[in-house]
């Protein structure tokens, strides 16, 4: 039976599950009395009324539940409505045919079947309320005094230090002060393989510290972190109807009227009041019904469980027909963050040249700066005096053994320190010289990330052979990166609108685009997708807000994890419309030419609960999809 709500949570409420336990209870005292009644009529064929009594107490014990979820399906319409309002009118036929046996015996059949079904949706929504479990946990929070109070993480605030210790789960999203750990993302991520994490580090609460001491800045929590992040969405997915529940909900009338026709035809052909009450019976929807959410339920749980965050489970169905890929650059093919790609020196010992420049952009704030300073931790910094950061040029300061100076080519010239040829670069160059004496040019860039020409390699065989990469950035660093990662079409110094242009574009010129991003000017053309896929490590709020799909780990291999399981559940969704279509349709046939025998309408039922059973079954095969992302080594 329906139960009785004016919404539909994503999760049985305390007063729904008393309401199902008080359903199921009633079954069980009218199932007790059902079996006396029967085995009073074998034991004494010639007292029929004792029999007709226990037989018709039964049948009221289990009226209740039905008439009252037909009445409330009646004044809030709905494809489950449809459900309770046939079985209150088979049990309606049964009394008037004074069948007290099927009265009784069908509600109870149907009850049981729907506890069934609850029970199945509700193992699917586990996923979701196992990540709320996380979302509270204790917290050891570090006090201006240095001392360490344990509390509960729900009280942290952005900015709090925090200590987290080996076997702890990270209390909330922090960036890491101090220490090196392995870090388990599992619940968050799917990622198996624990990431190292270390200072400058950005992590997710949630995660278990395996082994290792660390310190974090709180940076987000409750609702705004990452896993809160995760549940909101799964709860969201959850709720959204696929576009075929949608198109069953707009025909539930027209439905409705035609089985009443069909019964009428059926007892005015045939006289027979089991045919008819089987054909009521038969004609419920319950497997075509479920055959959408529960295929939506457990695609949406699978891509949760592989750090993949679906809005809307209409676009499970949407990525299976994908046809290009429009993709950022900054942050999304990219690490977004400038990391040191060579060392042009005369010196052997790199060590020394590595030490003195990270204590030197220490002392800055610049981009350049902040990716050298984390070349080495802080304990081996040198020690410095008399800083001055020269505006746009760069640092100079004083060391143990001597002046030292960190900056741009200007910076040396304006020394008087002179210099090697300024090597062919492009992006960021420092140079470094102490005492008067050059030592080297630092070069720097926004590396690749290791798994990019593969997840893209990977989405051509899947079918989205036109991949365009669409980025703010200059030509030639965006025609070095495409060629790197084996894209062809490239649009370079794009702004927001451009950006947008292009993808109305691709959709104009017939091609349904995969639009993939993580910054603020992506957040448009993420819009205009057929679908967009935002990155969650690092990606900004309007893109996350924007996005479709978001990937928590922003590994770009999870894209194609996206379109496998997609088709998977698109293949899914077939089978189980065939077996709730075809299934009703053949129970319905037998009903109505009387094939089903004297007890039509209970064997009815047991064949339409066994088709949402085929269908709550066919949709848990999904559950088993898993992809398990395998280590790459970062060759930046």
């Amino acid at each position: 039976m329906t139960t009785p709500t004016a919404a539909a949570p994503s999760l049985l409420s305390s007063a729904e599950q008393r309401s199902a336990a008080r359903q199921l209870t009633l079954a069980m005292l009218a199932l007790g009395l059902l079996s006396l009644g029967l085995i009073w009529r074998w034991l004494s064929p010639e007292q029929t009324g004792v029999s007709q009594l226990l037989l018709g107490f039964a049948s009221l014990l289990v009226a209740v539940p039905v008439m009252r979820s037909a009445w409330y399906s009646l004044r809030y319409p709905s494809l489950h409505g449809i459900t309770d309002q046939l079985i209150a009118l088979a049990m309606l036929g049964a009394w008037a045919t004074g069948d007290l046996l099927t009265a009784a015996l069908l509600p109870i059949i149907m009850i049981f079947g729907h506890v069934l079904e609850e029970r199945s949706v509700i193992g699917s929504q586990e996923a979701i309320r196992a990540l709320g479990k996380l979302t509270r946990s204790h917290a050891r929070k570090v006090q201006a005094d240095g001392a360490i109070v344990e509390v509960d993480n729900g009280t942290l605030k952005t900015g709090d230090i925090v200590e987290v210790r080996a076997g702890d789960r990270v209390p909330a999203d922090g960036r890491v002060l101090s220490g090196q750990a392995s870090l388990d993302t599992a619940s968050i991520t799917g990622e198996s393989v624990p990431i190292e994490a270390g200072v400058g580090m950005q992590v997710f609460g949630g995660a278990i510290n395996l082994d290792g001491l660390l310190r974090l800045e709180v940076t987000r929590t409750g609702n705004e972190s990452t896993l809160g992040k995760v549940i909101a969405l799964m709860q969201s997915a959850e709720r959204s109807k696929p576009p075929i529940t949608r198109l069953l909900e707009r025909y539930a009338g027209s439905y409705m009227v035609l089985v009443l026709l069909l019964a009428a035809v059926t007892w005015f052909v045939t006289n027979d009041a089991q045919a008819m009450l089987a054909v009521l019976v038969a004609a419920c929807p319950c497997a075509l019904v479920l055959s959408a959410p529960a295929t939506a339920i457990a695609g949406v749980a699978v891509a949760a469980r592989h750090g993949i965050l679906i809005r809307s489970s209409a676009f499970l169905e949407e990525l299976a027909d994908l046809t290009s890929l429009v993709v950022d650059k900054t942050g999304t093919l990219t690490f977004g963050t400038l990391r040191l790609q060579s060392i042009d020196s005369p010196l052997e010992d790199r060590s020394h040249v590595l030490k003195l420049a990270a204590s030197l952009g220490s002392a800055s704030s610049h981009p350049v700066s902040r990716a050298l300073a984390g070349l080495v931790t802080q304990e081996h910094f040198l020690l410095l005096s008399d800083i001055h950061e020269r505006q746009g040029l760069g640092v100079v300061a004083m060391t143990e053994q001597g002046e030292a100076a960190l900056g741009r080519p200007e910076l040396f010239a304006q020394l008087g320190i002179a210099t090697s040829a300024v090597p062919e670069h492009d992006g960021p160059i420092a140079g470094l010289a102490l005492n008067g004496e050059f030592l080297a040019w630092l070069l720097l860039a926004d590396s690749v990330k290791p798994e990019a020409r593969f997840a893209l390699s990977e989405l051509r065989e899947l079918g989205l052979g036109r991949q365009l990469l669409l980025t703010g950035d200059r030509q030639s660093v965006a025609h070095t990166l495409a060629r790197d990662v084996g894209i062809t079409d490239v649009e370079a110094q794009a702004l927001p609108e451009d950006k947008l242009n292009r993808v109305l574009t691709e959709i104009g010129n017939g091609f349904r685009p995969m639009v993939v991003g993580d910054g603020i000017n992506d957040s448009l053309a993420l819009k205009a997708g057929v679908v967009g896929v935002a990155m969650g490590a690092g990606g900004a709020d309007i893109a996350l807000a924007s996005a479709d799909i978001v990937l928590i780990g922003s590994d770009l291999r999870r894209l194609g994890t996206c379109v496998r399981l997609s088709r998977q559940c698109r293949q899914t969704l077939q089978v189980n419309v065939i077996i709730g279509l075809g299934w009703t349709l053949a129970i319905v046939a037998f009903a109505a030419f009387g094939w089903l025998g004297a007890a039509g309408a209970m064997i009815a039922a047991l064949l339409h609960n066994l088709s949402t059973l085929l269908v709550l079954g066919n949709a848990g095969r999904l559950l088993r999809f898993q992809e398990p992302l395998l280590k790459i080594k970062d060759e930046a």
